[in-house]
Order: C-alpha cells, then sequence, then structure tokens
C-alpha cells in the first residue's frame, strides 16, 4: 500500500513519462480540489484502473466523466485518454469509477503475486474508490470501436508513470472487468498484453512502432552522371550567351 502523490507529483510524472496532459478546470479550480474526499476515503493506494467510456467524441466524454451524471458524480476518473493519446485530467483524489470488487483481486495487486491475469473476481465485497486511480478511455466498448496506437500508448505510457512513481511492478495495473463480476471494460485488447507493454517500458524496452528512415537514393549510374553534367554546362553556356 502507498499514499497517493501530490497532485503536482502526479502531473509531472504523466509528463515525464512522455503524456500530452490537458489540465481540466471545474468552476475554474484546478482538478486537484475537484474530488469525492468529503465522503469517504482516497489512499492508501494499490495500484492503477483502466475502463472504457462507452462513449463518442472526445469533447463530450471529458464532460461526463468531468461532472458525472444523476446518480453518480463527478468526477468519475482521474484521467480520461481520448483517441488521440491526450490524456484529460478532470480530477485527482476520490473518484466514482472502480465501485466494489473482489478482496482477492486486491490482495494479488497489492502482493503482485499473479503470474498473469489476476484470480477472477466472484464477488463485489470491496469499495475500490480508495485503492486505485482510474482511467477512462474513449471508447464505445461495443467490440468494434477501434483503438487507435497513439491511445494504447497513452494507457502504456500511464500505467508506466504510476508504477515508477510509487514503485510498483506492471501487476498494479488492471482493468475494471479485472475487478468486478460483471463488467466488460477495457474491451477490444487485453489488459494482459497491456502489463507486458507496461513492463517493458519500465525496463527501458520501448516497443511504440517507429517510423521508417526514408530509402537511400539509388547510385548515379556513369550515364546519368555524364547527361547531368552535359545538362550544367548547357546551362552555363545558355547563361554566357544570354
Amino acid at each position: 500500500m502507498s499514499e497517493p502523490r501530490s497532485y503536482s507529483t502526479f502531473i509531472k510524472a504523466l509528463k515525464d513519462e512522455g503524456l500530452r496532459v490537458v489540465e481540466v478546470k471545474t468552476e475554474g479550480r484546478s482538478p486537484a480540489s475537484h474530488n469525492r474526499n468529503h465522503v469517504g476515503a482516497w489512499g492508501g493506494v494499490n495500484g492503477v484502473m483502466i475502463h472504457h467510456t462507452v462513449t463518442k467524441g472526445t469533447a463530450h466524454t471529458v464532460e461526463l466523466c468531468r461532472r458525472g451524471y444523476e446518480g453518480l458524480p463527478g468526477p468519475l476518473c482521474h484521467g480520461v485518454i481520448a483517441k488521440d493519446g491526450t490524456v484529460y485530467v478532470v480530477g485527482y483524489g476520490r473518484a466514482n469509477h472502480a465501485g466494489k470488487g473482489d478482496r482477492d483481486v486486491l490482495n494479488a495487486v497489492v502482493a503482485e503475486s499473479y503470474a498473469t491475469v489476476p484470480p477472477r473476481p466472484n464477488s463485489n465485497t470491496v469499495d475500490g474508490n480508495p485503492h486505485f486511480y482510474g482511467f477512462e478511455c474513449e471508447n464505445l466498448g461495443d467490440g468494434k470501436d477501434g483503438w487507435p496506437d497513439a491511445q494504447l500508448e497513452a494507457i502504456e505510457r500511464v500505467g508506466a508513470a504510476l508504477c515508477r512513481v510509487h514503485g510498483w511492478t506492471e501487476k498494479s495495473v488492471i482493468g475494471h472487468l479485472e475487478w468486478q463480476a460483471g463488467k466488460a471494460d477495457p474491451r477490444g485488447f487485453t489488459m494482459a498484453s497491456m502489463r507486458t507493454r507496461i513492463r517493458k517500458r519500465l525496463a527501458g524496452k520501448d516497443d511504440t512502432p517507429k517510423p521508417k528512415p526514408p530509402a537511400p537514393k539509388p547510385a548515379e549510374t556513369k550515364d546519368q552522371e555524364q547527361d547531368r553534367r552535359l545538362t550544367a554546362l548547357e546551362k552555363k553556356v545558355a547563361a554566357l550567351e544570354g
């Protein structure tokens, strides 16, 4: 168990990991003061939880996660990860994102003791909101809406950033479906594969596809070189005659 880091440390960790971060204010105030701390504990924290939003459109998604909705006030996470990889920070502190989950899962995350996936959740008895940073990812969650490379890379970087600042391994990053029985998010990639990406990033191995360098120009043949020189000579002669 670890105490939540200060808001400034949280933001710095995300930016140091190479993320593009936008801080979304509420009534003119920093996200640092937008939370649900007045209704319950925030921390100690044990990990990071990834969700999908079942929404479309970044502006709408960010606003929904910031303010919440009837019956579930915001913030609904700490950050929204948009399709283009931008992280919109909407709150900091206790957030309505994790809900109640399985004690065995929490124990496995705390100990980081599982192999590739935590135990399957079968009871929803433990409030996860004090224990997890939450990130909502813009996606319809229908299995058809795609996950752009930029968004997947941002999820990887978010997980790595918070693991670094707390001294955790990738096993402290889980999906909502791994925490709470009956949940399906995130749908469209596996958390086991995401943890593999985070583990490699923490180890200094960045598997992000790099742009290919331009192909080298083919070497000039003798005929091409002769033509080029003749053309240059013709231009000089024409200039003198002009």
